[in-house]
């Protein structure tokens, strides 16, 4: 069986970065379950180009080919770090010079990190819904990654998020039937506050 083409788009600031981490994070679990090519677009190399890319109305060749690498291929996973609430200026830059049609219906797998959990809604009302505009087809769990989350207690739920996206995005790839897993407790909203210390 040939391998899924799979690109990768980070939109990390630094180097290294969280963002960077997770997205390969990311990457690697889906590996472990289907083949793939990965791409890995540094989104933070090409930040002129696509400053230019607005005032000409044209992409320079190296983004050019990161954004045909995008459209080409069978499935994405996107990271953005959370600035303000919301995803990072970077983020939606690359996705507006691209054209409207590129993601539609394609498998995205959708993540973030930021400095701490209350950030973690970010990409149900924001990331989300700028994939879902784009008609993506994007995948029930998304992973959010806070500083605490890479050590301690923490980590162990970070790894079962990837895990549980991956899957899903595996699933989505190879055509099977979601993977069913048991449900989660439910836990309301001022028990969750509590329990993040807020």
């Amino acid at each position: 069986m040939s391998a899924y083409n799979l690109a990768v788009v980070s939109a990390g600031l630094t180097n290294p970065s969280s963002t960077r981490l997770l997205a390969d994070r990311l990457t690697d679990a889906v590996s472990a379950r289907v083949p793939v090519e990965p791409h890995v677009v540094e989104l933070r190399d090409h930040a002129r180009d696509i400053a230019d890319n607005f005032i000409t109305g044209f992409a320079p060749p190296a983004l050019s080919a990161e954004l045909d690498a995008v459209a080409k291929a069978d499935a994405l996973i996107a990271v953005t770090p959370i600035f303000s609430a919301s995803y990072s200026g970077l983020f939606k830059s690359f996705f507006d010079v691209g054209e409207p049609t590129a993601l539609r219906g394609k498998p995205v797998l959708i993540a973030a990190t930021g400095g701490t959990p209350r950030h973690s809604l970010a990409l149900e009302h924001a990331v989300r819904p700028l994939f879902a505009y784009l008609r993506a087809v994007v995948m029930p769990t998304g992973v959010y990654a806070a500083s605490q989350d890479w050590g301690g207690e923490d980590a162990a739920e970070l790894a079962r998020r990837i895990d549980r996206a991956a899957a899903e995005l595996a699933d989505a790839l190879s055509g099977r039937p979601a993977s069913v897993e048991p449900e989660e407790e439910f836990v309301p909203f001022d028990e969750l506050l509590r329990r993040q210390g807020q």
